[in-house]
């Protein structure tokens, strides 16, 4: 598979969506309404998850209305790092809806705070969590030659 680069601009701009949906989930509770904006956040993070960030409607956006107003990237990334942030946000997606679904406010809440809270590093610092995490995890199982 071909290492695919991405503008790094395109996942940050997403993580304002992220961040958008994720706030408004933690103002409405643990409740209906609370749950189905959760669960429009993880179908969201669907296809970032499979086949990576460049394939969200996030990114249909940036690339329709945001980047065509900017300059190109100074340089690019490869999709692996962020694709691996969006399984992660998938995943507590996952959590927060299941805990809402279950009754269980406590989790709903702390789920839905984590995504926030990855959402808000991204789009407002440029940090990415999950990213910082895969390679984290690349560099503890990567085998450097002797």
């Amino acid at each position: 598979m071909n290492d695919i680069q991405i503008d790094p601009r395109g996942p940050r701009f997403g993580a304002f969506f992220q961040l958008a949906f994720s706030i408004a989930a933690l103002l409405a509770g643990a409740n209906a309404g609370g749950i189905a904006i959760m669960a429009v956040l993880l179908v969201l993070f669907i296809p970032g998850a499979i086949i990576g960030p460049q394939a969200t409607f996030q990114s249909w956006v940036f690339k329709k209305a945001v980047r065509p107003r900017l300059d190109p990237p100074k340089e690019t990334e490869s999709f692996r790092a962020p694709r691996f942030a969006q399984q992660m946000g998938l995943t507590f997606s996952i959590l927060a809806v299941g805990s809402g679904l279950l009754s269980w406010d406590l989790g709903f809440f702390v789920f839905t705070g984590f995504v926030t809270f990855a959402s808000f590093l991204n789009s407002v610092f440029d940090l990415c969590l999950g990213c910082e995490i895969y390679l984290l995890f690349k560099r503890a199982t990567t085998r450097t030659a002797v």
